[in-house]
């Protein structure tokens, strides 16, 4: 099959072809109908988030069609897959015995065990699933569209439900990062509370775009008054939270800078940033946490949202050859929504 394959770090991905995988007992071999690019696969070809090992076949955001069924896998009728299925694949794979597995969260298993981080990942022709508990129904979505609701969609799904308890009648959410998993974010904040969103980005055609998909304001985070304006905007008291979707010190400061008391505020963005936190250096009783990924059952929760039509995906399509191309562009932040390769 064609694959695209990460042979040393900091060196362009080689197109090429490699054996097909040939799925064993219980595991099944999918069809890549496209595999979302993703700002962490940046991480990995840099080293700044080491790969498990190289060669890698990298992508962890997959949508295709069940292909072969290993042995032991549920007969079709029976309730399981049968082959040309449409499928979305989880990607937060575990080992499926530890209590972070038994408890539905196999994302906060060992992540060596990921899709395209040590295992073998979509950027494809093929990619082999290990267990059938990783696959999820696709229905009638648009396989390309929603290959990237399995990490674009789901990261900031899982970051939003973490701030809920906090955003009462009246509160201000601010939403750091309109890349392609802010967008969601500002779709889910609309979707599922009743806050004031805020928008911070850079970029003017992506403060556009947030407004189109619901938030109240869009302010640019570089602005010298960038947290006056924040403050001005949630009343002076400051955002009950903020999800910050890019992670480098200066905007985990002004979020941090501008939370309200007894405020969340959510770490998604994997840029590597770092901030003091004391007693002094937050608002009263502020908490601050990370958000990793999401589990099973929120991307089954993502998919019945996308199911319904009520969430709207920026996705440009791409060949699997061009994929450097692809990720030259995500570098310079030239992709509005979701990249995604077609092998």
């Amino acid at each position: 099959m064609k694959a695209a394959v990460l042979h040393a770090i900091g060196e362009p991905l080689r197109v090429e072809e490699v054996p097909t995988p040939h799925p064993g007992p219980g595991q099944v071999l999918v069809k890549i109908a496209a595999a979302g690019v993703c700002h962490s696969d940046l991480h990995l070809r840099d080293g700044s988030v080491p790969p498990f090992r190289l060669p890698l076949i990298m992508g962890h955001e997959n949508a295709g069609w069940v292909a072969a069924l290993g042995p032991g896998t549920v007969e079709p009728g029976t309730g399981g897959l049968a082959e040309g299925d449409p499928v979305v694949v989880y990607g937060g794979w575990g080992c499926g015995q530890c209590r972070f597995c038994l408890g539905g969260q196999e994302q906060l298993c060992d992540t060596m065990r990921w899709s395209g981080l040590a295992p073998d990942g979509g950027y494809a022709e093929y990619l082999l699933v290990p267990a059938t508990r990783h696959l999820l129904p696709a229905g009638s979505l648009d396989l390309v569209r929603a290959a990237g609701l399995t990490d674009a969609g789901l990261t900031p799904y899982r970051a939003v439900k973490k701030a809920l308890p906090h955003l009462l009648a009246g509160t201000t959410a601010v939403v750091i990062g309109v890349g392609g998993l802010g967008q969601y974010g500002i779709q889910y904040l609309k979707l599922l509370t009743s806050a004031t969103v805020i928008a911070v980005e850079t970029a003017p055609a992506k403060r556009q775009l947030a407004l189109s998909l619901g938030a109240d304001h869009a302010i640019d985070g570089s602005a010298a008054g960038a947290l006056e304006q924040i403050r001005e905007l949630s009343g002076g008291e400051g955002p009950a939270a903020v999800i910050d979707f890019v992670g480098v010190d200066a905007t985990m400061r002004l979020g941090l800078a501008a939370l309200a008391r007894q405020g969340l505020f959510v770490l998604v963005g994997l840029a590597g940033g770092t901030v003091p936190v004391g007693f002094f250096t937050q608002a009263t009783e502020a908490a601050v946490t990370t958000s990793n990924w999401g589990s099973r059952n929120d991307l089954a929760e993502v998919l019945a949202l996308a199911q319904e039509g009520k969430l709207t995906a920026t996705t440009e399509s791409h060949r699997l050859d061009d994929i450097n191309d692809v990720l030259k562009r995500l570098e310079h932040g030239l992709v509005e929504g979701r990249a995604v390769v077609v092998p």
